[in-house]
């Protein structure tokens, strides 16, 4: 199981226990091997605000980046979508944007459920900082003794968690709790290999090929120096995929957003229902397509719609795309987030 590292952005927080158990990466994006395309897999399990639907339930999103599976958010009802749309219960770390009843609810079933069918691997919990007591009595809501190792987390906004290859961003929103969004951005690639210009160039196949494309120069028998430049291109830029939970449209979900391959913001309400969205925090349709505008996002997923909403998410939806292109999400649909260059359609099913 992987090791993740948590480590600071520009915020004042700090988790010493942490950096003491894990060798902490540069901040700066590592350049990471270029080759079959690493699976990033959205599924959307609760789509719906504060309660459930006939047709939705409450939030929750299934992250699947190649072998890891991440929850962002947990409502109540989580352990059924993830049976109903055959994600499975092989969670490594749940992250939880704030402390609303439909964001975290379903910590306790999910839980007992994985200790049931006999899990033993450790589980993480991530929430906002200050957020622990509070998930901490969630989990234990029941009595009954967990089968295998649960530990909450604190992640301060502008702090990141830190795996092989990409990381997990908070940043802070405005929401009327304390609220964290998120990102997952994928370290820069190697640029492309040309093996053509290799062979060219002499160079044998095999272990030569995998030095140079590591970005070093290679000597060949008869001293000829290859170097990398010659046939490797540009560095890639890795994916980003950035999840606002609960907020109004604000600065620091554009700055996090800005370039994204995926964002996926919540619409609440339309404007008709502007004073309604601003009085409780919220975003409507409008206002989450002008952040995709603003930040330049490649493609815009809308959910978290009131229940009002919940039957026809085509009034959501003709009110984004005055502004931005978008797609209301639906329960159980799933996104594959593609490479740059690679099918822009990202996959829908």
């Amino acid at each position: 199981m992987h090791s993740p590292c948590l480590t600071k952005g520009h915020g004042t927080g700090s988790v010493d226990v942490l950096q003491a158990q894990c060798s902490l990466r540069d901040s700066q994006a590592d350049i990471t091997a270029a080759g079959t395309p690493t699976l990033l897999r959205i599924t959307f399990l609760g789509t719906s605000s504060s309660r459930p639907t006939v047709r939705r339930n409450v939030s929750a999103l299934a992250v699947q980046r190649e072998g890891t599976l991440f929850l962002f958010d947990c409502g109540e009802g989580t352990q059924r979508q993830m049976m109903r749309f055959g994600v499975g219960f092989g969670v490594s770390e749940i992250f939880i944007t704030h402390l609303h009843a439909d964001h975290y609810l379903g910590l306790p079933g999910l839980l007992r459920t994985m200790s049931l069918q006999g899990r033993e691997e450790e589980l993480v919990v991530w929430g906002g900082a200050g957020s622990e007591a509070a998930l901490r009595d969630a989990i234990d809501i029941g009595g009954d003794r967990l089968q295998f190792p649960v530990v909450v987390r604190g992640l301060p906004s502008a702090e990141a968690v830190r795996y092989a290859g990409y990381a997990i961003h908070a940043f802070p929103v405005e929401h009327t709790a304390a609220s964290i969004g998120l990102a997952l951005v994928e370290d820069v690639r190697l640029g492309r290999f040309d093996v053509e210009a290799a062979r060219r160039l002499g160079v044998p196949e095999g272990p030569m090929f995998g030095r140079l494309h590591r970005g070093e120069d290679v000597r060949l028998d008869d001293g000829t120096v290859v170097g990398a430049a010659n046939v490797v291109g540009s560095a890639r830029p890795g994916r980003t995929l950035v999840y606002s939970g609960d907020t109004r449209p604000c600065g620091t979900t554009i700055a996090a957003a800005r370039g994204c391959d995926l964002l996926i913001h919540e619409a609440t309400f339309t404007e008709e229902e502007a004073v309604r969205s601003r009085d409780t925090r919220h975003s409507t349709a409008k206002e989450a397509a002008e952040v995709a505008r603003e930040a330049g996002v490649r493609k815009l997923l809308l959910t978290h719609f009131s229940a009002r909403y919940s039957e026809q998410p085509h009034r959501i939806l003709r009110e984004a795309e005055t502004v931005f292109p978008a797609v209301a999400a639906e329960d159980g649909m799933t996104i594959e987030v593609p490479f740059l260059g690679d099918d822009p359609s990202g996959g829908d099913s």
